[in-house]
């Protein structure tokens, strides 16, 4: 039987009665949530993992068939929750984990106390029907031919798109070389997983409590992705935060842990 804990890298710290765990986004592994966490450790027990082929996972546990659709990873989150014996768990989701969290709450929906998710999207591309999702099939059919033709000046592309915080530069450098850490054959895979996915339909069938979180000046995924979100999923809660970028809980770890907190406690409801 796969060692689940071993394969995904599960880590778990801090004491209390609920267990959060952080599913971090593409290009990315768990240490994207160190200073977010460090904010949780004392009142809840803190979970955090890498999704197979990302971080320190088991990499030869990564299939082309399995990781092929969002479901693969939705598995790995299941999978990681039927491991770790709780009977619920609160549940933290950046960019693509935001939606692997929702199939994953669909499908196991007494798994589930309540959902975060920052920047998220259900479809990246805009349609003929009217859906502006932000990108246009071709700009993403570039950025794949990027990765394969020259997957380190695609990280030195994408890292300051991502982080915005232009004053800041160290911060896309260090996305920069978080980026260049992936395998390029796999991260490739993960971002058109991600990029070409279309889960729309799924949202309205959200049954657990969620809260939206949505920043300032996302190129990834725009506030009016985040706002159509919070439309579709059925008495779901939103905070538009002061952060910059699409990933405040790397930029803006304090902001990021204190709107989660207050959502959590029930402050922010």
């Amino acid at each position: 039987m796969t060692n689940i804990i071993k394969r995904n890298n599960v880590k778990k710290t801090g004491s209390g009665k609920e267990t959060i765990i952080f599913g971090h986004g593409f290009g990315c592994d768990q240490l994207v949530w160190k200073e977010v966490i460090e904010a949780f450790t004392k009142d809840y027990q803190v979970v955090t993992f890498d999704y197979v082929g990302c971080g320190q996972s088991d990499k030869s546990a990564y299939s082309l068939e399995r990781y092929g659709t969002l479901h693969g990873y939705k598995q790995d989150l299941l999978e990681v929750c039927e491991a770790l014996e709780e009977e619920s768990f609160l549940y933290v989701g950046h960019s693509v984990s935001s939606m692997i969290g929702m199939l994953a709450s669909n499908e196991r929906p007494d798994l589930f106390k309540k959902m975060v998710m920052i920047g998220p999207s259900p479809h990246y591309l805009n349609e003929p029907d009217g859906y502006q999702g932000g990108f246009e099939r071709s700009d993403i059919n570039e950025l794949l031919d990027m990765m394969e033709v020259n997957y380190k000046e695609w990280a030195k592309y994408l890292a300051p798109v991502v982080m915005s915080n232009e004053d800041r530069p160290e911060l896309a450098a260090n996305f920069e070389k978080l980026l260049c850490s992936n395998d390029p054959k796999i991260a490739r895979q993960f971002a058109e997983v991600t990029f070409m996915s279309d889960v729309r339909a799924d949202l309205e069938k959200v049954t657990v409590p969620t809260l939206i979180m949505l920043t300032q000046d996302d190129a990834i995924a725009p506030m009016e992705i985040g706002r159509y979100v919070h439309t579709q999923i059925p008495g779901s809660r939103l905070a538009v935060m002061e952060a910059l970028g699409h990933n405040p809980h790397i930029s803006d770890a304090a902001e990021t842990a204190a709107v989660i907190k207050d959502y959590l406690s029930g402050q922010g409801e």
